[in-house]
C-alpha cells in the first residue's frame, strides 16, 4: 500500500522542489523525514524511486502553514533532502525556494489576494527571519507569466521582488560572527559574515586559483574540496553553529575580480557540490561583505566606495549575474544593515499527490 500526500511542484527562483500544507506531513520529525527521504527517492544518486531531480539544487522541501506571528501570515520551514545520503537538514533557509511561498499561500487560501500586487509576510522558521514577498496577483489570482528574467532560469515569468527584514545575524547570531573582519585559518584570509546565509567567504588566488573555473572543475579538485572542507569544518564553532559535520552550512565561496562587468565573481560550495550560480541568501551575505572595507570579499570587488550608503551591486556567478540592493550603516566597529532585497521569479510546475510507501508512515 502506498500513502497519497498533497503536494505542488514548483520552481523557485534557480532551484526547484515540493511544496507541502504542514498539515499534510506527518507531526513527528524524524518520521516526517523518512517520508520526505522517499517522496525525493532519497538515498540513491539518480533519485530514480522518488521525484528528486538528482541535484542538491532539485531536492528541496518547502513546508508552509499560518502563522500565529502578528507580523507574519505564514510559517516556511526549508529542508534540504541530501540526494546520496540518509539526511534532511533544517539548518539553512532557501531564498530561492522562498520565492514560491507566496505564490503557493495565495493559491492554497493562506493569504487574500486583494490587489494588483499581494505582500505576502513569511516567517523563515529556520532563523526566525522576516521576509515580505511582493507578489503580482492582478484579477486577484497569482500570474506566474511575465517579462523578468534571472540568470540560471531559461526564459521570463512575472517578478517577484523580496525585502528580507532584519536577517543579519539570523543564524549565527551577528552580522560578524567571529568578531572580525578579517580572520586567518589555514593559512588564508577568510571573512564569515551572516546576513540571512551564514558564509566563509575566500579570495580564489589563496588558492592558486583565477576564479573562473567552471562548477565541474572546481568539484573534480580533490585537494581544494578537501581543504575547504577543512576550514569549514574548524570555523563551524567559531560561527556560533557547532559541529557543521553533518550541516549544510556554513557555505563556502570564492571571490574573484569580476570579468564580465559586475562587482565580484563567485563559485560557490553548498557546501560539498558547487552551484551553478549562487543562493539567494548567500548572494545577500556576499554583497554585504562587499561593501565592507577590509574584508575578503571588498578586496576582490570592483567597488569604488564600500561603506555607509545604499548600492546596487551584481554579483556574478557562473551563469550570470543576481543583482542585490543593500543599505548599510558603518560607523566605527558598528554594522547596521539597513535593507537588503533582491528579485526573483517562481513557477508552478505540477499540483498532485506524491506517493510513499504506507509503512514509512505508519511506522517510521
Amino acid at each position: 500500500m502506498q500513502t497519497a500526500i498533497p503536494t505542488t511542484l514548483m520552481r523557485g527562483g534557480t532551484s526547484k522542489g515540493l511544496y507541502f500544507a504542514k498539515a499534510d506531513l506527518p507531526d513527528d520529525n524524524e518520521t516526517r523525514d523518512r517520508v520526505l527521504l522517499a517522496a525525493m527517492g532519497s538515498p540513491d544518486i539518480r533519485q530514480i524511486d522518488g521525484v528528486g531531480g538528482a541535484h542538491p539544487l532539485t531536492s528541496k522541501i518547502a513546508v508552509i502553514s499560518p502563522s500565529p506571528r502578528d507580523d507574519a501570515d505564514v510559517d516556511y520551514l526549508f529542508l534540504q533532502v541530501a540526494v546520496d545520503k540518509r539526511e534532511v537538514s533544517d539548518s539553512q533557509n532557501c531564498g530561492n525556494i522562498l520565492a514560491g511561498v507566496g505564490p503557493w499561500a495565495i493559491e492554497n487560501g493562506l493569504v487574500d489576494a486583494s490587489r494588483e500586487t499581494t505582500p505576502v509576510r513569511i516567517h523563515m522558521v529556520n532563523t526566525g527571519a522576516i521576509a515580505v514577498a511582493h507578489v503580482p496577483t492582478p484579477g486577484n489570482r497569482v500570474e506566474y507569466e511575465g517579462d523578468a528574467a534571472i540568470d540560471g532560469v531559461p526564459g521570463t515569468a512575472a517578478a517577484i521582488p523580496i525585502d528580507f527584514l532584519d536577517v543579519a545575524g539570523s543564524s549565527c547570531g551577528s552580522l560578524l560572527p567571529t568578531g572580525n573582519i578579517v580572520d586567518i585559518v589555514d593559512g588564508v584570509e577568510i571573512t564569515c559574515i551572516d546576513n540571512g546565509m551564514p558564509v566563509v567567504i575566500l579570495r580564489a588566488d589563496d588558492f592558486g586559483l583565477t576564479g573562473n573555473e567552471t562548477p565541474q572543475a572546481l568539484e573534480e579538485n580533490a585537494p581544494l574540496k578537501e581543504r575547504l572542507e577543512r576550514i569549514r569544518l574548524a570555523m563551524g564553532p567559531t560561527m556560533n553553529l557547532g559541529d557543521v559535520a553533518k550541516k549544510t552550512v556554513p557555505k563556502m565561496t570564492l571571490v574573484s575580480p569580476p570579468g564580465a562587468g559586475g562587482v565580484i565573481s563567485t563559485r560557490s560550495f553548498i557546501p560539498h557540490r558547487v552551484h551553478e550560480a549562487i543562493g539567494v541568501l548567500g548572494a545577500v551575505s556576499i554583497a554585504t561583505a562587499c561593501v565592507l572595507p577590509g574584508s575578503t570579499a571588498a578586496a576582490a570587488a570592483n567597488l569604488a566606495a564600500p561603506g555607509s550608503g545604499a548600492h546596487r551591486l551584481d554579483i556574478e556567478h557562473p551563469t550570470g549575474f543576481f543583482t542585490v540592493d543593500i543599505e548599510i550603516d558603518v560607523d566605527g566597529p558598528a554594522i547596521h544593515v539597513k535593507r537588503a532585497a533582491l528579485l526573483r521569479t517562481a513557477r508552478k510546475l505540477m499540483r498532485g499527490e506524491v506517493y510513499v510507501p504506507s509503512a514509512i508512515w505508519r511506522h517510521g
